[in-house]
């Protein structure tokens, strides 16, 4: 099982996009996503933040969790 970090770095790199590029979305540093990337961190985000993250992604929040 994927943990969420491996998840959102898989698909970020399917979806030809740059650590910079989900940080910019997400108003977040980009160390940020490193983090959550690597399991540093869990993203601890809001509502609309998960929704952007999830949209920008193509994921559901179920799949990005799951």
């Amino acid at each position: 099982m994927s943990s969420v970090g491996e998840k959102l770095k898989q698909r970020r790199q399917s979806l030809s996009l740059t650590q910079q590029q989900v940080a910019d979305e997400l108003g977040v540093s980009v160390t940020t996503v490193k983090n959550w990337e690597t399991g540093r961190h869990i993203p601890k985000l809001y509502l609309e933040p998960t929704k952007v993250l999830c949209d920008l992604l193509k994921l559901s929040l179920d799949d990005l969790v799951a």
